[in-house]
């Protein structure tokens, strides 16, 4: 999420969560504890390194993958995720396709001025995603707009639901982790917290069309906790909460679509690291 929609918010200030993590060896070292894994060197932040992210399909790179493409949606949160996912995926022979949207991504139109917006461009952004990607994999992470009453929210998922099978993909739905709730989505926490049980009562529902992915047992429930991995926003991730996303996400991904996924040493300290996105939120690496 951005301040394109974010009311009197305004500009969000970002510290990097791990101050001291301002070189490549830092990174490293902070990416191997998160992940449990010995890992040398960290992208810099590069003109390519910035443009190698996961901002345009990811062809696979290698053998492998089973054939499967995901599409990835969400918000800004998603959009930060997106990076490490990407590499992750591409290891493992996965094409992949970032849709996420800074500022919306949302399915649900909770019938006000800016839901409706959102939702609108979201829909027509997927039926031009799956027209020209082909996904055999939506994964649709429930974004900080996904507004209104529960039953509209999981009409939204049915929805969605129909149509990743009409288009012959599996939907994935996965919550979002846990964030500050400042001023701003103060007032929208109530349906905030309904979104997740909306999605699994979707999944639920859909005849094997979709599963829900509980994240919780990853990220906690407590955006303060360090388990979290969120960035001093309280609200995205840096370097190592996109690592640590990546590796549980490929290995659900990997078990529900039959594919291997790659070994976390040989995506977790490339260019990606250096993404612009993670420069803006002041993360370092």
């Amino acid at each position: 999420m951005n301040s394109d929609y974010s009311g009197s918010t305004g500009h969000r200030t970002h510290q990097h969560p791990f101050p001291g993590l301002t070189r490549r060896a830092g990174c490293a070292a902070a990416l191997a504890a998160v992940l449990g894994v010995a890992l040398v060197g960290c992208g810099g932040h590069d003109k390519d390194a910035r443009q190698g992210g996961a901002d345009a399909a990811a062809k696979p790179s290698g053998a492998g993958g089973n054939g499967t493409r995901v599409l990835w949606v969400g918000d800004s949160i998603a959009g930060a995720e997106a990076p490490a996912l990407g590499a992750a995926l591409k290891a493992g022979g996965v094409a992949f396709k970032d849709a996420s949207s800074d500022g919306g991504g949302t399915v649900v139109d909770a019938g006000d001025g800016i839901t409706g917006k959102i939702s609108a461009d979201t829909w027509k952004q997927l039926a031009a995603n799956i027209g020209s990607f082909k996904p055999t994999v939506i994964a649709y992470q429930v974004t900080t707009y996904d507004w209104g009453p529960q039953d509209k929210q999981r009409a939204a998922y049915e929805k969605l639901a129909r149509t990743a099978q009409d288009a012959g993909a599996e939907l994935v739905l996965v919550p979002a982790p846990p964030i500050k709730i400042d001023d701003f989505y103060k007032k929208y926490e109530p349906q905030m917290r309904t979104a997740p049980k909306a999605a699994r009562e979707a999944a639920k529902n859909s005849g094997g069309a979709a599963v829900f992915l509980d994240s919780s047992p990853l990220w906690g429930t407590d955006a303060a906790a360090q388990k979290a991995l969120r960035s001093s926003d309280g609200i995205h991730n840096c370097q190592q909460g996109a690592a640590a996303f990546a590796k549980w996400l490929s290995e659900q991904l990997g078990r529900e679509a039959g594919f291997t996924p790659a070994p976390v040493d040989a995506w977790a300290t490339g260019a990606w690291t250096g993404d612009a996105r993670y420069g803006n939120l002041k993360c370092g690496g």
